[in-house]
């Protein structure tokens, strides 16, 4: 049986309640990761192949284990190639470089504005050129999600760099239905929306989704990041301080208010959920891309490179934040929306991405002989997984608020308490080491009343007073 160690938060069948997920952050930030992560899984665990969760951990320390007990260690990334993540980057690297095994990378991608502005990536020239270095080492070729992260290794000299997009698109294969299930939208309509924080600067991504809110009643917003889950489970003091946004970051949203906020902890309970609407729209690649694996129609609002070429790539119906309004509304969206060359280029994209796999040395469960992923699906569906979290009610008004208040005094106390632990920390090695330079000048006074010089005096005077020449 060989092993795969995978570079995933969690492992599919792992059942872990809204609590647990905030307080190990099982999202890795975003539960985007879980998607992609999910299709590796499914992908590369065939019957004669054991495929492992690593966690997300990096630690260079435990190369000698890894190389021990696993065939090959496969990292399928996000858009890795920015600079919050240089830090995770360089431990990837670390360990890489002390591994013996294969290293295979399954669509990495580089972010950048919607110009592909390849300036804006010169801060991320040398550890993404250790990183690229360490993984082709060990590999034929590495992955990266679209065109503009190809050109931008090529600019720091690869050659051996090969688009095929996300693992997720492929979740169940060379299989993709999407189908409009209705001729146009209306106010009745089931809408799933996504929006991501990061976009707010590059357009008006509140006010579409709140004026689209107001437009379809049965609206649903679908959040992704672990600061949304605690909002949703602990709740916040908005109602308090008076915070309020036209994007849902606070409590006091209406769709907060309305409960009409989910956050689902695995694909499994996402994707059946999205099953039940009509369109899907917004910021979130893997939003919308998981809205497209439940059949429901998506479109992306771009408002980077990482999202921008993978839709390019896929041929996923998409349109450029920056050129749209407020008053965006969502039946143009689903009307504009043409999913054919998506379909008919699926297959080819498919044998890519396969065709990838196997260059890299890598069994996967829709070669000859194998499942197709039936298994694993079988077992995703006999699987008890908790439902999605909405927001946490309460029938005595304000405790929510309240209970909000109580968690973030207790968060900021926790804080001050290891800023103050760090201070003591920091007071004490000083103490430490004066107390050492003390001892220093002590030992370095008595060698001084030691020196030959010392010594005749001290000997003279013991025979001038002998002499009783001094007194």
């Amino acid at each position: 049986m060989k092993r795969v160690l995978l570079r995933s938060k969690k492992d599919p069948f792992a059942i872990v309640g809204p609590g647990a997920a905030i307080e190990s952050n099982v999202f890795g930030n975003n539960a985007g990761n879980l998607i992609f992560s999910q299709a590796s899984h499914k992908t590369l665990q065939t019957s004669s192949t054991e495929v492992v969760a690593n966690g997300f951990r990096a630690d260079a320390a435990e190369a000698a284990r890894i190389n021990d007990e696993y065939d090959a260690f496969v990292i399928p990334l996000a858009n890795a190639f920015r600079v919050s993540f240089i830090g995770h980057l360089n431990a990837l690297s670390s360990l890489i470089e002390k591994l013996t095994i294969p290293v295979v990378v399954l669509g990495v991608g580089a972010q950048s504005d919607l110009d592909y502005d390849l300036d804006r990536m010169s801060r991320l020239d040398a550890p993404v050129s250790r990183f690229v270095r360490a993984v082709l080492e060990r590999s034929a070729s590495i992955g990266v999600r679209g065109e503009f992260t190809e050109k931008y290794l090529h600019s720091l000299g690869f050659n051996d760099v090969e688009v095929i997009g996300c693992p997720s698109m492929f979740m169940y294969g060379d299989h993709l239905d999407v189908t409009k299930g209705v001729d146009r939208l209306d106010g009745d309509s089931a809408v799933a929306v996504n929006a991501s924080r990061s976009a707010l600067g590059a357009g008006d991504v509140g006010g579409i989704v709140t004026a689209n809110f107001e437009r379809y009643p049965n609206m649903r917003y679908f959040a992704q990041e672990t600061k949304d889950l605690e909002l949703l489970y602990w709740g916040d003091r908005s109602e308090v301080d008076g915070a309020r946004n036209r994007m849902p970051l606070h409590r006091t949203h209406p769709l907060f208010r309305e409960n009409k906020v989910r956050v689902h902890l695995d694909p499994a309970t996402w994707i059946d959920d999205l099953r039940d609407f009509d369109f899907s729209f917004g910021t979130r690649i893997h939003g919308n891309i998981t809205a497209l694996l439940a059949g429901t129609p998506a479109v992306v609002l771009c408002h980077d490179s990482r999202t921008l070429e993978l839709c390019r790539y896929f041929d996923i119906p998409h349109r450029r934040i920056r050129h749209l309004s407020s008053d965006t509304d969502a039946a143009d969206l689903y009307a504009e929306a043409d999913f054919t060359a998506m379909h008919e280029g699926h297959a080819e994209r498919f044998a890519r991405f396969t065709g990838f796999l196997e260059k890299n040395g890598l069994e996967h469960v829709h070669s000859a002989g194998e499942d197709g992923g039936a298994a694993f699906e079988e077992r995703v569906r006999t699987t008890a997984y908790p439902p999605g979290v909405d927001a946490w009610t309460s029938a005595e008004e304000g405790v929510s608020a309240r209970i909000g208040w109580l968690r973030r005094d207790h968060a900021e106390a926790v804080t001050k308490v290891a800023e103050l632990g760090k201070s003591v920390r920091t007071l004490e090695k000083t103490a430490a080491r004066v107390d050492r330079l003390e001892k220093r000048l002590k030992s370095l006074e008595k060698a001084a009343a030691q020196t030959p010089y010392r010594r005749f005096r001290r000997s003279v005077g013991r025979v001038l007073r002998t002499l009783g020449l001094r007194r």
